[in-house]
Formats: C-alpha cells, sequence, structure tokens
C-alpha cells in the first residue's frame, strides 16, 4: 500500500468536526501529508419548483457559499495552523458526489470523515454520507465516531 501523502477532510462545520480534526492532524504529522479540508453546501435549485424566485435562491446560495468559506478559515486556523500545506475548498452540490468528484479531482489517497450516528428515522430521511461516500470511494476511507473515546 502506498504512504498517504494528500488526506481530504470533508467538513461539516458541525460541533464534532474538531473531533475528527485531531485524527486528521495526527495522520497528516504521520505522513507528512498535505490536508484538504472540503465543505459541501447542498444545492437549493429543487427550492425552485415550489415558486421560489431564482434570484432569491441564488442570493441565498452565494450567502451559504461566502459563509462557509469564512467559517473554513476560522476552522482552519483554530485546527491547522502548525500545518503549512492546507488547502480549503467550498462547493456546492450533492455531498457525497461532490466528495467523491474532489477526491478523484485532486489524486486524494485518504478520505478522513465523522459519522453523526444516525438511527431510526433520521438515518432513513437524512441517509448517510459516509455510508454512500464509503461505497463509492476509490481510495481508503478512515471513518471517525465522535462520540467514542471522548
Amino acid at each position: 500500500m502506498k504512504e498517504f501523502s494528500r488526506i481530504l477532510f470533508p467538513v461539516d462545520l458541525s460541533e464534532m468536526s474538531p473531533k475528527i480534526a485531531e485524527a486528521v492532524a495526527m495522520m497528516a504529522r504521520k505522513f507528512d501529508a498535505e490536508i484538504h479540508l472540503l465543505f459541501v453546501a447542498r444545492v437549493f435549485e429543487y427550492m425552485a419548483s415550489i415558486y421560489v424566485p431564482h434570484p432569491s435562491i441564488d442570493s441565498f446560495h452565494k450567502e451559504i457559499m461566502d459563509g462557509a468559506e469564512r467559517k473554513l478559515a476560522e476552522f482552519t486556523e483554530e485546527h491547522f495552523k502548525e500545518f503549512s500545506r492546507v488547502r480549503k475548498t467550498v462547493r456546492g452540490g450533492d455531498i457525497p458526489e461532490e466528495i467523491i468528484a474532489y477526491t478523484r479531482e485532486e489524486g486524494i489517497d485518504l478520505l478522513i470523515l465523522g459519522t453523526h450516528g444516525r438511527k431510526g428515522i433520521d438515518r432513513i430521511v437524512f441517509g448517510s454520507v459516509a455510508e454512500r461516500v464509503a461505497k463509492m470511494s476509490p481510495v481508503p476511507v478512515l471513518l471517525i465516531n465522535p462520540y467514542q473515546g471522548g
């Protein structure tokens, strides 16, 4: 198996992201890897079908993307400032599809992402991004349960 020189951490910027960031940092130090942080905002075009004006959707989407870029910059400064090779990207689209596309485009060697541990109806309604990504990924995936281990 080859070494991991590019690690992708798809970030949802939730309260669990810092716990996963610790594992990403540890792996990046171990392999002297470049860290890629990716935030994917859901696309809201489907709202046009419920008579929301398209300019309103575009404006809302732009605000989300701009806010995500600021929040991702803050997150990077807080959790990865010791690393000189960190790339931050914000995209819009289907989250699992965008994660896989980025993985291929950027030559990622390892994907590290968290699980949310949803159960029952939440899992049926929201699905599992981690599960979809793990099944589609062209590279190894390390899943971190942020609710375990303190």
